[in-house]
């Protein structure tokens, strides 16, 4: 989140580490899923089923399309979003002191509840997934209207600060105009994974088709 690196370098996000080191991950864990299924003998439904899970989980999808309904947001890029922020682990926390599934900071927290007229705002509240997808939902929203709709701006924003993105170029922002390389490959995988929710959980995020 934004209050995580003002003028410096981008927070540390909860799942660090080579791209490459995740899809070996990725692979061994379905590769464990293939022996299950073969032992158990689930249909070929299931088994796509529990492939999808470990690969591209979806969770809280009803408070999801109730954010992206109340704040104008594709439910795509909400659900991109935490996959990228904490691969929807709830207790997740950052280095940085980022709490839960769209790793939003106390201090963020704290600024939008403040705006939001919101109830007093108690750290703890962070790893409940409904404010958690409230709060971050609701910085996604503020960036995206400060940088005029542009998805990578307001993207770098939510990862690097809005200071940071300022610099580069604010509202005409184009993702080989992002100065860290950890905060170009978060937008690439937020906008790759966005397309991947809206192809694979149309349906439960209430997209249609």
């Amino acid at each position: 989140m934004k209050t995580a690196s003002r003028g410096g370098r981008p927070r540390t996000r909860a799942a660090t580490g080579p791209r490459s080191r995740r899809r070996r991950w990725l692979a061994i864990l379905a590769a464990a899923a293939i022996g299950a299924a073969a032992a158990i003998g689930i249909s070929r439904i299931d088994f796509e089923g529990a492939i999808r899970e470990v690969t591209l989980p979806l969770r809280h999808d009803d408070i999801i399309r109730q954010q992206a309904a109340e704040k104008d947001l594709d439910p795509a890029l909400i659900a991109a979003t935490i996959y990228a922020e904490s691969k929807f682990r709830e207790r997740e926390r950052s280095e940085a002191g980022a709490r839960g599934l769209m790793q939003v900071t106390p201090a963020t927290a704290l600024e939008i509840a403040t705006k939001s007229e919101g109830t007093e705002f108690v750290v703890e509240d962070l790893f409940n997934p409904d404010i958690n997808i409230r709060y971050g939902s609701f910085h996604l929203r503020e960036l995206l209207d400060r940088y005029g709709g542009n998805e990578v701006a307001a993207l770098a924003a939510y990862n690097a600060g809005p200071s940071n993105v300022d610099e580069w170029g604010g509202s005409s922002l184009e993702l080989d105009g992002i100065g860290f390389p950890e905060t170009h490959a978060y937008v690439e995988e937020v906008l790759e994974k966005r397309q991947a929710y809206s192809s694979e959980y149309a349906g439960d995020l209430g997209l249609g088709g």
